[in-house]
């Protein structure tokens, strides 16, 4: 059923100029893992402080602060390189599974992101069980995210 949109998003002049290019492909993956890097960096400074495991000196909500601003930038930057990825090799993704489970469990991430962990982070006297509930369940996620995204390439 979706098919034809992925061959349509292939065949369009951006993935057809990026799928052609020599450097332009890995030029993008390299923006986009610095994305991941990003991402990864402020999800696992966030996490790891809500389970106990570091910055334990801080205050939550200092470390959150500080971690949804790299955060943000590192969702912007792989979505920007993310999506002109895709169009270069949409019909790849359309038959991996790794891609599914990825767009799958994104919108999920991004949701508990911002709508559970957010807050946690943002209110005074969460009990230590949800705190480490909260960074376990995000760090779950986001792996899952991460890990699915790197398999694409493998598939």
């Amino acid at each position: 059923m979706l098919l034809p949109f992925f061959e349509w998003c292939e065949a369009s002049a951006v993935g057809e100029f990026i799928r052609t290019s020599l450097w332009l492909f890995p030029a993008i993956e390299c923006v986009h893992l610095l994305g991941l890097v990003l991402l990864g960096g402020a999800v696992l400074l966030v996490d790891l402080r809500l389970l106990g495991m570091g910055l334990r000196d801080l205050p939550v909500h200092v470390v959150g602060a500080a971690g949804h601003r790299l955060l943000l930038g590192g969702i912007t930057l792989m979505v920007l390189t993310g999506v002109p990825l895709f169009l270069s090799e949409a019909i790849k993704c359309y038959y991996s599974q790794a891609f599914w489970v990825k767009i799958t469990t994104l919108p999920l991430a991004l949701a508990f992101t911002f709508a559970v962990r957010q807050r946690v982070i943002g209110v005074d006297g969460v009990s230590r069980g949800t705190e480490r509930l909260t960074g376990g369940t995000s760090l779950l996620l986001w792996f899952v995210v991460a890990a699915a995204g790197r398999w694409i390439g493998f598939s």
